[in-house]
């Protein structure tokens, strides 16, 4: 059985009631959720909360899901585009992302200090550079518009084939496929002159 239909009878078991299928599906899919509000709040709270309302959403409205028109993963996408322009809409702050290049550095402090010893990964001075690269990124994509943002941020970092996205987004593939290559131009020339100013 592959991945579509092990999802499909998740959601089958879940809209009939078994909360057990609920969980799996919870399990499977809180990491991606969770990335994609990261990437579009900037902050950790704010990302929890709205994954809650993501799956709140998503728990509410399983029952319209079908199968036969598209993946789970494209309408879960969908669903928590949907969400996220509504808080965009409410809060009126722009969106912010993450880096590029998800290290989870931030888990770094939480393990104990003989695992941290322990450590054969990177050196602190490619781990500075490294983190200095991703705060210029990440200062870079908070100055593309949300639609250019949102096109980098589902096909570079969710890694969504074209026409995942122009579903999620509710827009033709053709307009996807522009808004990511005006989405890369642009990351390219904000970073491009941030490293000047640098050296």
């Amino acid at each position: 059985m592959d991945d579509a239909q092990v999802v499909a009878t998740l959601v089958r078991r879940c809209v009939a009631g078994d909360a057990a299928a609920w969980e799996d599906i919870v399990r499977r899919l809180n990491r991606r959720i969770y990335n994609i509000c990261y990437r579009f709040t900037g902050s950790g709270d704010d990302a929890q909360d709205l994954t809650q309302e993501v799956f709140v959403k998503i728990y509410r409205t399983l029952g319209s899901f079908d199968v036969e028109k598209g993946s789970f993963i494209t309408w879960v996408t969908a669903v928590t585009r949907n969400l996220l322009v509504d808080h965009f809409r409410k809060t009126k702050q722009d969106r912010v992302t993450d880096s590029l290049d998800n290290t989870g550095a931030e888990d770094e402090d939480l393990l104990p200090l003989s695992e941290q010893l322990a450590d054969n990964g990177p050196s602190p001075d490619v781990r500075v550079h490294r983190r200095e690269t991703q705060e210029m990124v990440q200062q870079a994509l908070q100055k593309l518009s949300p639609e250019l943002r949102e096109a980098v941020i589902l096909r570079d970092l969710q890694d969504m084939d074209y026409k995942e996205i122009a579903l999620a987004l509710k827009v033709p593939e053709g307009t996807v496929k522009s808004r990511i290559n005006r989405g890369r131009v642009e990351l390219a020339r904000l970073l491009s002159r941030t490293y000047r100013q640098v050296m």
